[in-house]
């Protein structure tokens, strides 16, 4: 059995090896902007990004990935290809960026990877769904733990929202007659739950709960409404089963603001 430094360096020499491919695919991706640019060829082209996540999915499966994390990982390339056609020949703003790591970087700047989902609370559940998917083109995601009164998952490529209307819960009606409807918290996903809570704790950060674990195996913890920024945050770490949100672990949140009567 390989030993963990030898591991390690295997990983490495993997992830040089994922960015030269990157870069070799990026200047691929310049070549197609110049052509592009020279023509009535729009950036964006809806039928071929469809191409692409359907075929790069089935490529996923074929190669015993996770087709929703190939997905997401596509979707970023694609972003990234977008920007760089747009940027087109203008020169970097920020020609000095480094890859070292600033001193001055937080522990949540090294385990968070980005907003997982965003939580909303709504007046009338059915007419907020009807509006963000006629309106916006979002789609109904069926909830990880089934069907639940007054919550519904919403998604458009990688972005989910998450409604919460008044039937959801004693504590779901109090906080909307409350506080009103809008974003109630965003949901930042990290890599390690504990980590990221014991050293907000150190930090300072007003902590609402520890760290709790459902079914499938996500940890999430949530922190108080922040009065300067008007946010309020829920820390989630997916180490379990990758499913969609559910629907206890939103409304978690709003029984500990019920729980805590100085909130």
């Amino acid at each position: 059995m390989a030993d963990l430094h030898d591991l390690r360096r295997q990983l490495d020499e993997l992830d040089r090896e994922l960015i030269d491919v990157l870069a070799r695919r990026l200047e691929v991706c310049r070549e197609v902007a110049a052509v592009k640019e020279h023509s009535d060829t729009p950036v964006i082209q809806p039928a071929r990004v469809r191409d692409v996540l359907t075929s790069r999915r089935q490529m996923a499966i074929e190669a015993g990935v996770d087709a929703d994390f190939a997905e997401q990982v596509v979707r970023v390339l694609l972003a990234e290809t977008h920007r760089i056609e747009v940027a087109g020949q203008r020169p970097d703003p920020a020609p000095d960026k480094s890859a070292a790591a600033d001193e001055s970087g937080s522990a949540l700047d090294t385990v968070a990877s980005r907003i997982d989902h965003v939580v909303v609370a709504v007046a009338d559940l059915d007419a907020a769904v009807r509006s963000l998917e006629h309106a916006y083109g979002f789609h109904r995601e069926p909830l990880a733990d089934g069907e639940v009164p007054g919550v519904a998952a919403v998604t458009a490529g990688g972005v989910t929202v998450v409604l919460v209307g008044p039937d959801a819960s004693p504590a779901a009606a109090r906080y909307i007659a409350t506080h009103g409807v809008g974003v109630q918290h965003l949901a930042i996903e990290v890599l390690n739950a504990g980590y990221a809570r014991g050293s907000l704790a150190e930090s300072g950060a007003d902590l609402l709960t520890d760290v709790v674990v459902d079914e499938p195996g996500h940890e999430q913890f949530f922190a108080a409404h922040d009065a300067d920024s008007g946010l309020q945050f829920g820390f989630i770490s997916r180490t379990g089963h990758r499913v969609g949100v559910g629907a206890q672990n939103v409304l978690a949140l709003f029984d500990a603001l019920a729980d805590d009567t100085s909130r």
